[in-house]
């Protein structure tokens, strides 16, 4: 018989594996449709790539690529460390490091940007806080820093905070990495779905009343996802509109593979929306609730499930 800590340490795996690899699968799934408007396309099903990028079924863009650069970083550094994750960065904008195809071939305008200060500076903390750059690239990677700190809430949404500012630092960004790292903590430790969409809902008491969310992100966490319906909910890569839209997505449904079709199918930064929505829902639901004919069509499944033991089990 499997004693209680055993078994909640197994669920606990199934999760955070579950929240990696959701990442990879809403980003391979949604690839397909990125930048393309809703209504203008027929709805996808499954994972069948192509897409602006030409993909083959399976590959993800740079959402995985980053999450991957920054669980790589904090397992060789042992924590955290923002340069090590910028350079991480640099080698897969310059060599293609962490990509599903070799090169880099889809990059935000605020990460090159940061990227580019990064290089010219070496300062780590390159991010732009001007609104114009409060895009979801750094909500889109955030997976591997509540999977490593899932025992530590306190650092896990101290560090979700300074892993947005590396290369996203806009309040909004920040704040939309605070809450969802909340959110995936609160379900990593096997809270209930209805807990954790409460309204301004965190792992630690108090906290976003000692430590406020922005205006943007206050409403999103105030429940205005269950409130709206699209035209209003918008897949787009604005972090505030990204974020609601995943979370919609997740509030909408109760199953993994209904949740990320419908994220995706927002179409606009589809690949993003579904990256950020296999974060969240592969958190509640598991490893084992994913499709196992969209685990066996992701690219590099290997490399991924090899940098998850190396980031749970902290073999270096």
């Amino acid at each position: 018989m499997i004693n209680d800590d055993i078994l909640t340490f197994l669920n606990l795996l199934n999760r955070q594996k579950g929240s990696l690899l959701g990442l990879a699968i809403g980003d391979a799934l949604g690839c397909t449709l990125e930048f393309k408007k809703p209504g203008t396309f027929k709805p996808i099903t499954t994972i069948i790539g192509g897409g602006v990028h030409k993909l083959k079924a399976g590959q993800w863009t740079d959402d995985t690529s980053l999450a991957l650069c920054l669980a790589q970083s904090l397992i060789d550094c042992k924590g955290f460390d923002a340069k090590d994750q910028m350079q991480k960065y640099c080698k897969w904008d310059e060599e293609g490091y962490m990509s599903s195809t070799g090169k880099c071939f889809d990059i935000g305008n605020a990460t090159l940007k940061a990227l580019d200060k990064f290089r010219a500076t070496g300062e780590p903390y390159s991010g732009m806080t001007e609104e114009s750059s409060a895009g979801n690239g750094s909500i889109m990677r955030l997976a591997p820093i509540p999977i490593y700190f899932s025992q530590n809430p306190e650092d896990a949404l101290k560090y979700a905070a300074l892993s947005s500012k590396t290369t996203h630092a806009n309040e909004m960004c920040v704040d939309a990495c605070r809450y969802m790292a909340g959110i995936m903590l609160g379900l990593l430790s096997g809270e209930s779905k209805e807990t954790v969409l409460t309204h301004e809902y965190s792992p630690i008491n108090n906290y976003f009343l000692n430590n406020p969310l922005c205006e943007a992100i206050r409403e999103v966490a105030n429940g205005s996802f269950k409130r709206k319906q699209p035209p209003q909910i918008k897949g787009s890569g604005y972090v505030v509109e990204s974020l609601e839209a995943a979370l919609w997505s997740f509030y909408n449904t109760d199953n993994f593979r209904e949740g990320a079709l419908k994220a995706v199918n927002l179409g606009n930064d589809a690949d993003t929306t579904g990256a950020i929505y296999g974060q969240i829902a592969g958190a509640c639901y598991g490893i084992d609730k994913i499709p196992s004919n969209w685990i066996c069509v992701l690219s590099f499944r290997e490399l991924i499930i090899n940098i998850f033991d190396k980031l749970v089990f902290n073999i270096h």
